[in-house]
Formats: C-alpha cells, sequence, structure tokens
C-alpha cells in the first residue's frame, strides 16, 4: 500500500510541475498542452520505466550459454524467495554494478554489468542478485523505476526552462508580468535540477537497508554481500560509470558516480561503512 502511495505521490509532482512551467511558456494555452503531456509521460512511466532505464544503458538479454552461473544462482534465489524468475540483461560497462527493475515481480529484470561478471566470486556474486531480488520481492521496484522516470523528466525542464529565456518565454505586453515570468523561469532552470535530486530523496535510504537484510537472510551468508558491497565501492571510486545518468543513480546496488564531500550529504545510498556494519553484525 505504501508504494502504491509514493508511486501517485511522484506522479502527481511530475504533473504538477509540468503543468506549471507549461503554463510559465505558454499561458492557459501552454498549460493544457503541458497536462496532455504529463497524462502522456505518466501512463509511460508506469508502464515502460523499466524498459526506459534498460534502453537508457544498452542492456542486452543475458542469456544462460552467456552466463550459467548467474542464472543458476537467480534461478535458485527465486525458487526459495516463491517469486517469477526475473529476466536477466548485461549492460556493456566494465564498472561493476547492477540493479532491478519492473513494476511487479511478474514483469521484472535484473540488470548485471560486464565488470560485476568479472570481478565477483560465487558468494558475493550471490550477495548481490539476493540484494537486487530482495527489491522485487519488496516491490520497490515500481517506485524505483517511476522515481527514475520522473527525476529525468524534471532535470529536463530545465533544458525547457533555458530555451524559453532564449526565445522569448514568458513576455508579454505587460512589461511587469513579463518580468515576473521571465524570473519564474530563471527559478526553474535553476532549481529544476535539485528537484529532480529531491524527487530521489523521495525513494527512502531504508529500502537499501531492507534489501541488505532481506538479501543476506536469502543467501544465509551476510558476509558475501558484505565483501561484494566493499569491492563494489572500491571499484566505484576508482573507476566511475562512463554514462551513468544522475536521475538512475538509485537504482543501483552501489552509487555508480564518484560522489564529493557535499553530494554525499544527498546519497540517495546509505553510508557504505554503516551497510557493511549492519551486515557483519546480522546474527542468522
Amino acid at each position: 500500500m505504501m508504494n502504491v502511495l509514493k508511486t501517485g505521490f511522484l506522479l502527481s509532482v511530475l504533473t504538477l510541475i509540468l503543468v506549471f512551467v507549461g503554463h510559465l511558456v505558454g499561458g492557459p494555452h501552454g498549460a493544457t498542452i503541458a497536462f496532455v503531456f504529463a497524462l502522456v509521460l505518466n501512463l509511460g512511466a508506469y508502464w515502460f520505466s523499466d524498459k526506459m532505464v534498460l534502453s537508457m544503458y544498452r542492456a542486452k538479454p543475458l542469456t544462460e550459454q552467456e552466463a550459467p552461473q548467474v542464472h543458476r544462482i537467480v534461478r535458485e534465489l527465486a525458487s526459495r524467495s516463491r517469486m517469477p524468475m526475473p529476466k536477466l540483461y548485461r549492460i556493456p560497462t566494465e564498472t561493476p554494478n547492477a540493479f532491478a527493475t519492473g513494476r511487479s515481480p511478474k514483469h521484472a529484470a535484473v540488470a548485471v554489468t560486464a565488470g560485476i561478471l568479472k570481478l565477483m566470486g560465487e558468494e558475493e556474486l550471490k550477495g548481490v542478485l539476493a540484494h537486487e531480488l530482495s527489491h522485487v520481492k519488496n516491490r520497490d521496484t515500481l517506485v524505483m523505476s517511476i522515481a527514475a522516470a520522473v527525476a529525468g523528466a524534471v532535470a529536463m525542464l530545465a533544458t525547457w526552462a533555458r530555451w524559453a529565456m532564449i526565445f522569448g518565454g514568458g513576455r508579454s505586453r505587460n512589461s511587469g508580468g513579463g518580468a515576473v515570468q521571465l524570473v519564474a523561469l530563471l527559478a526553474v532552470a535553476i532549481f529544476a535540477p535539485l528537484a529532480a535530486m529531491l524527487v530521489q530523496l523521495a525513494i527512502s535510504r531504508t529500502r537499501e537497508y531492507g534489501a541488505d537484510t532481506t538479501g543476506a537472510r536469502l543467501t544465509g551468508n551476510p558476509s558475501g554481500l558484505a565483501n561484494a558491497l566493499e569491492r563494489l565501492h572500491g571499484a566505484v571510486r576508482a573507476r566511475p560509470m562512463e554514462g551513468a545518468n544522475p536521475a538512475t543513480a538509485h537504482l543501483f546496488i552501489v552509487n555508480p558516480l564518484r560522489a564529493g564531500a557535499i553530494a554525499k550529504l544527498f546519497s540517495t545510498h546509505p553510508p557504505m561503512e554503516e551497510r557493511v556494519r549492519r551486515l557483519r553484525s546480522m546474527r542468522l
């Protein structure tokens, strides 16, 4: 029920922001166009957000011939969790990472990078895949995927506002009203990226803690996941994922971007040290 409410909240926020910007750019007519666009985008986010994210990272189906170990592990974990076998995808990057997506367990997908297949041993890989299946089992993936689509759309508004200012959006015969609208467009251009980040932060960090705990219990080996997280964290710091979109960073098991001191304050992921500490202190 909570995930349903959060999904509705995220889609409502997207609609309101789009209509607001549409009104700034084109008045009532612009607001109407933006509302129609928002409805189309909302439907697309609900039904196709998983495909959007997979396409964004050029993910391709991972066949059993390519990665029999991954298929075997996921099949065992899915059976143990009494959930359908998700579709598996491979992301063509050497930076090790993974994420799960999909609107329900029946429509779930787990994507792993080429790098993680080379880096992880059996127990570590099992911990990572159990973490991602836990997101599916806990029904986090719908909210996480929609949040990625919403954050991307909100960030796009900054570009719209900049172009509107360049081509005279918000000008009117009333110079006072035009000035107010111009200031509003400038505010959107500046603060839309911040709004996108806040949408990501709406995805509670407790989701990662929850998936860590559920995944560790699923494998019966918290140390496997703890070791995997430490190795992934170090690998990403040494080699951040090229082309990673900040709007989708919260999907990955570890943040695919190198975060500075300020960025860490707004990270969608809990501190790695705390995640590892909790795992190593678990008693099954």
